[in-house]
């Protein structure tokens, strides 16, 4: 980064000879999202299902230069979009040499960037830094202090020789060292009532206060948070004289579309494919498994028998599509295969990874596992339904009526569950439609494999379960 400012003003006169003007930080940001409304552009990529909801209000804010707190359950990208937000600030930003607090050559606030400028006049040094260490974070807890925070006199200053007046004695909190940037912080409520205090003149008289010193620090700070609601009765409430202080509250939502919690899973979600001695081997993810993954989330998100209040987040859509490639990568390993394709065997790895992830409400104890199942086979029941027409099975459930009997299993090879196909002929056009064509045997395999178990959950088909084995056969 360095080298990209070498050319730049190294001195106060060179700064001001440049022509470089000084603005607040939320006129800045300001600036940078009406030139991305504009444009017709997005303040910011990575986050998707808020195009028509969350974006409007949280342009509104920033035009109208409000410092927010982002309202919702977990995992519904409210830190990331906040700390996105330093993607609105200028690349480089000028300050005095060796400010802590990043004091403006124009304006400095801090007695030694002051004493600096009236010492130095001209030719006090300025240095540029990056619009990434303009961003300041931190998770609220019960024992976050003032200190932490504002700050706090440095005793082994005061040793030093310096009077406890001097404002050099300080050792400057978070927010200071976040002057002219963004400084958030994550689960407000859990912030104790009296330090939640300390944020009020941040807000609203814009600067600092320490140990009761005559020391004003007029701080250019856009201050951003996110809280859970159910923080307010649960583990503590964000006061009456903070939320009026912040100019806006945004209500963020998990996403609204099945398509678009497939899509954040694909955005996020860590590819499995891997270089083994024996050559590459890849790991597919069919459609509509992917689609039962994203479903059993929406599933669990209306059912009565998960716990609503703590939510359900995205990120157990991501931590399944992961578990679900993981034990398809398993199981191909142990068969051989190369080109692994995930298939309905694997969704029984959903429940290690959903369990941390949902918290169920049920009066029995130990009924956590028949829920979840039951969630997987609604997910798969409902992609079925909405993908395999009626009239494509009805050859199929003939074809058992007349006696044909189909083995699955995760022991079986791609090769092996295939080959059901050729010996049910009238799989053949609903795997068709599934696989879009794709002959290969992994895809192939699932496609059967996904028709039968829809079939079975329809009521249309027996299933025999064995262990990690299955036999369907017809209900007459």
């Amino acid at each position: 980064m360095a080298d990209e400012t070498n050319d730049r003003a190294t001195t106060l006169g060179e700064l001001q000879a440049s022509g470089w003007v000084s603005r607040p930080v939320k006129q800045e940001v300001r600036e940078h999202a009406i030139a991305k409304v504009m444009a017709g552009e997005p303040l910011f990529t990575g986050v998707q299902g808020y195009e028509n909801t969350v974006m409007p209000q949280l342009e509104n804010a920033l035009l109208a230069g409000h410092d927010v707190v982002f309202l919702g359950e977990r995992g519904q990208a409210k830190t990331r979009m906040i700390r996105s937000l330093t993607g609105l600030l200028d690349e480089w930003m000028p300050i005095v040499a060796g400010s802590e607090i990043m004091d403006d050559p124009y304006n400095p606030v801090s007695k030694y960037a002051k004493d600096l400028v009236a010492e130095h006049g001209d030719a006090t040094p300025v240095d540029w830094v990056h619009r990434d260490l303009r961003y300041g974070e931190k998770l609220a807890t019960p024992d976050t202090s003032i200190a932490d925070l504002i700050g706090e006199v440095d005793p082994i200053k005061v040793a030093e020789g310096r009077y406890l007046s001097d404002e050099l004695t300080l050792h400057y909190g978070m927010v200071p060292r976040t002057n002219r940037g963004i400084f958030a912080i994550n689960e407000l409520p859990d912030l104790a009532e009296r330090i939640q205090v300390g944020l009020l003149n941040v807000l609203e008289e814009r600067d600092v206060q320490i140990r009761g010193y005559k020391i004003r620090l007029p701080l250019d700070v856009m201050l951003m948070a996110s809280a859970n609601p159910e923080d307010y009765t649960n583990r503590g409430r964000i006061i009456t004289p903070l939320k009026d202080r912040f100019g806006s509250q945004i209500r963020t939502h998990y996403p609204l579309e099945v398509q678009t919690e497939v899509d954040i899973m694909l955005q996020e979600a860590q590819s499995l494919d891997i270089e083994t001695p024996n050559g590459p081997v890849t790991v597919t993810v069919p459609d509509y498994l992917t689609d039962v993954i994203a479903t059993f989330s929406h599933l669990a998100r209306s059912s009565n028998q998960v716990n609503q209040r703590s939510g359900v987040s995205v990120r157990l859509s991501v931590s399944n599509y992961e578990a679900l490639s993981a034990n398809a990568l398993r199981r191909g390993l142990r068969s051989g295969e190369t080109s692994i394709v995930a298939r309905v065997d694997d969704l029984g790895a959903l429940a290690a990874s959903s369990m941390g992830k949902i918290e169920i409400e049920s009066i029995d104890e130990g009924r956590d596992g028949a829920i979840m199942e039951s969630l997987i086979k609604g997910a798969v029941l409902t992609v079925f339904k909405d993908l395999v027409p009626p009239e494509q099975t009805r050859a199929v459930v003939d074809a058992f009526e007349e006696g044909a009997v189909a083995h699955t299993g995760e022991t079986m090879t791609s090769a092996e569950l295939a080959a059901v196909a050729e010996q049910v002929d009238a799989l053949k056009t609903p795997v068709k439609i599934l696989t879009g064509g794709d002959e290969s045997p992994g895809a192939v395999a699932a496609a059967v494999e996904f028709i039968l178990e829809g079939l079975h959950l329809s009521k249309r088909l027996n299933k025999d379960a064995n262990g990690d084995s299955a036999t369907y056969r017809s209900r007459t």
